[in-house]
């Protein structure tokens, strides 16, 4: 309920609202995603042996850190050659804090974009 007078506006609570940090983990991932020049999240092999030795903070090229309630995000992406990296980071940036702004009501301490590496896009060759 929410009601509005000319001093003040007040918001009364009904109840909790919780989540699962995995959702976190896959907003930030399709946030990464959608900008154009990202090839891929990358996921390297002591990550993976993160997620299966138990820490749940990483999702495929994304890893989560809560400190008091603010959280720190890390992205590691591969970027299609002829982009430019720095533009593309900051999109990324951009992206995964509105994302999560407009998504999910939590307290964004940093995005760091870690750009692993470059892919080429392959082209089919006509074949007579």
């Amino acid at each position: 309920m929410l009601y509005t007078n000319n001093n003040s506006t007040n918001k009364v609570t009904k109840g909790n609202v919780t989540f699962n940090k995995n959702i976190i983990l896959s907003v930030v991932n399709l946030a990464a995603k959608e900008i154009s020049g990202v090839s891929s999240l990358v996921a390297n092999f002591g990550s993976a042996l993160k997620r299966w030795f138990g820490s749940n903070n990483y999702y495929e090229g994304v890893k989560l850190t809560n400190n008091n309630g603010k959280y720190s995000v890390d992205v590691y992406i591969n970027v299609y050659y002829g982009y430019n990296v720095s533009e593309i980071s900051y999109k990324v940036q951009e992206n995964i804090k509105n994302s999560l702004s407009s998504m999910i009501d939590v307290e964004i301490e940093k995005v760091n974009v870690h750009v692993l590496g470059v892919d080429f896009i392959k082209e089919e060759e006509d074949k007579n």
